[in-house]
């Protein structure tokens, strides 16, 4: 067996990697238990995740992982790099791009928001800043020049999306931002940037939308109204086969195929199977084009490439490079494969 996995289940005990082979080893090809190893050998913000959604590790190891979370790895970086106003930044980047989306990664680590360090993190946020488009144009200024708190949002639905799934999972969850998105729903279904101009929508800002939507519905509990529009947003996406023109069944654009991470606000078809897989949607046949993609980009030692990364915004390296072997890629796509073959 791989040293690491030994030195790794040593502190996990109880996870069992090899109740898994079914589900990884499709073509028998073993390296997949490799891949397991070296997910959990790791920046925690992975491995924790990887012993959630893809072992039988015990809670309490579980939790034990995710707390390392703000003190090592991606998560302690973004942390640290906080300016005294709250913001993250970037010289050669708006100050809203910059933080918005070093945020967004920060709760794609599965950090704890009770942490104090964390807590204190998004109060001075809330505290220091706004959004106002005071210059003609929205941006994230000194609160004492007036604004939307942050948690409220500004006007772009792709924006507004992120911003409500920020709210929602650090403990700030915002019903007259989340009533304003259903409000720009459009008729067929999803959001569009654009709107009213548009009146198509658009994957980019419906998969945005849909996933702040979600973790809203996390932070309250039952919200009908939420539920019915978060579904019929869905509908958009699989009456597509999540990356089809509707018209014509023609690849709406060949980005949806590329596995990108982080995505910022693109869209493509991991980022969509991964939404629905935490979804109450079961999976179905109109999905399962797109997972046969996922498993073809499948390599022969059992682990996904970085396709594209949109880490331009980041107020920090993001630690992955396009055309290399992507953790990130690799966990999402495991744990769609998971989900698909549990339902079988």
């Amino acid at each position: 067996m791989n040293p690491l996995y030994l030195r790794k289940s040593a502190f996990i005990c109880g996870c069992s990697v090899f109740s898994l082979r079914e589900i990884f080893l499709r073509r028998g090809n073993i390296t997949a238990v490799d891949t397991i190893n070296w997910l959990l050998d790791s920046d925690p913000a992975i491995s924790w995740q990887t012993m959630r959604d893809l072992t039988d590790t015990l809670p309490a190891a579980i939790a034990a992982e995710r707390a390392r979370i703000p003190y090592e790895g991606i998560g302690a970086e973004i942390l640290a790099r906080q300016e005294s106003n709250g913001s993250w930044r970037r010289a050669d980047e708006p100050v809203w791009l910059s933080t918005l989306f070093t945020m967004l990664l920060l709760r794609a680590t599965g950090i704890d928001r009770a942490e104090p360090v964390v807590e204190s993190a998004v109060t001075r946020l809330e505290a220091s800043l706004c959004w106002s488009d005071h210059d003609g144009f929205w941006e994230l200024r000194p609160a004492e020049s007036g604004g939307n708190p942050f948690f409220e949002g500004e006007v772009e639905p792709c924006i507004n999306g992120g911003v409500l799934a920020l709210g929602a999972y650090f403990g700030h969850p915002t019903e007259k931002l989340a009533r304003r998105l259903i409000s720009e729903q459009l008729d067929d279904g999803g959001w569009n940037c654009e709107a009213p101009k548009s009146t198509r929508s658009s994957f980019h800002t419906t998969i945005c939308v849909l996933e702040g939507l979600r973790e809203y519905e996390r932070a309250v509990g039952s919200a009908p109204e939420i539920a019915a529009a978060r579904r019929r947003g869905e509908e958009y996406l699989l009456e597509r086969s999540l990356f089809r023109r509707r018209s014509t069944g023609e690849v709406a654009n060949p980005e949806f195929l590329e596995l990108a991470y982080p995505p910022r606000y693109h869209y493509d078809i991991l980022r969509a199977l991964d939404y629905l897989r935490g979804t109450d949607v079961q999976p179905e046949t109109r999905i399962s084009e797109a997972v046969h993609l996922i498993e073809s980009k499948r390599q022969a030692d059992g682990r996904w490439l970085l396709d594209r990364a949109y880490d331009e915004a980041l107020a920090l390296p993001f630690g992955e490079s396009a055309g290399e072997p992507s953790r990130w890629n690799t966990l999402r796509a495991l744990r769609v494969l998971r989900w698909v073959n549990a339902s079988i």
